[in-house]
């Protein structure tokens, strides 16, 4: 597994170690892992030494890797690669897509919901995230009277710009956050539970960093897409090609609802959630 940042994040990158133990647990087979490799060359030494290890299915772990693998893909017939949220693809390179537009949107609808100064703030590490879209309408569908400002990162990992960004944000009243970042979502949730407001966490169940301040999480399960594809290379059956999961396939879901968000509304929007599940329909749409 290739990494461009850490597996150390409490978010994407401990997702995607995560898959890679479970793959270890279940195959009984040796896996490797690389940090910080965000080049064309460091991607090269890397894939080499992996071939020289007898490597033969190696997983990157961003949309970064796309390109890179595409390059390189025919050098390695025996390796099939497979990378997320990207539009390259070859007969042994397989691209693994979340769609996430609709987790903003429902994420988006619980900070509608829950905010008290019509205030809701979006700090993101890029703006094509397709779940600030999802979570701008979710908002908006939730609560009109709402506002949303977004602040853009540009990067998964530059906790510092973030928190800047955060500390602008207390200053507009904004009291419901949406930390879309690998790296910083957890500083910036840590801040909002000390000055008593609200987030919505980021890929991981981030509950545990205050039932009282994430109201609910936006989760993506890519350590399930790291076990199925690994059953299918098994298989045989690991297809190159670009492959796209939400809600109705079990690795997009709402993470644990907070005590303050109430009862009748987490009904309500379970309901939605089932429904979209049924038909693909977010309620804006219907």
């Amino acid at each position: 597994m290739l990494v461009e940042g850490s597996i150390n994040d409490q978010s994407w990158g401990s997702k995607g170690y995560k898959g890679l133990l479970e793959i270890k647990e279940e195959f009984n087979v040796d896996v490797y892992f690389k940090e910080g490799i965000t080049t064309q060359q460091q991607v090269n030494q890397a894939i080499e030494e992996f071939s020289n290890q007898g490597v033969n299915l190696v997983f990157g772990h961003s949309s970064i890797y796309g390109k890179m693998f595409k390059d390189i893909v025919n050098e390695y017939p025996d390796i099939h690669f497979v990378y997320f949220n990207g539009g390259y693809s070859d007969d042994n390179l397989t691209s693994l897509n979340f769609s996430s537009h609709a987790m903003g949107f429902f994420g988006g609808m619980v900070a509608g919901k829950m905010t008290e100064t019509n205030q809701v703030g979006i700090i993101a590490s890029h703006e094509w995230q397709p779940e600030i879209e999802g979570f701008y309408e979710g908002v908006n569908y939730q609560n009109p009277e709402a506002e949303v400002k977004m602040e853009f990162v540009n990067s998964w990992d530059n906790t510092d710009r973030a928190i800047k960004l955060y500390k602008s944000l207390t200053k507009e009243n904004v009291d419901v956050f949406y930390p879309a970042g690998d790296s910083f979502s957890v500083p910036i949730i840590n801040r909002v539970r000390e000055a008593g407001l609200y987030a919505i966490g980021f890929i991981s169940n981030q509950s545990d960093l205050g039932e009282n301040t994430v109201l609910t999480s936006t989760m993506q399960y890519v350590n399930r897409l790291y076990v199925q594809a690994a059953k299918d290379f098994e298989q045989g059956e690991l297809e190159g090609g670009v492959f796209t999961f939400d809600f109705q396939d079990d690795v997009v879901e709402m993470g644990t609802f907070s005590p303050k968000v109430p009862e009748s509304y987490v009904k309500e929007l379970e309901k939605h959630i089932e429904n979209y599940k049924e038909d693909g329909l977010l309620p804006n749409e219907r």
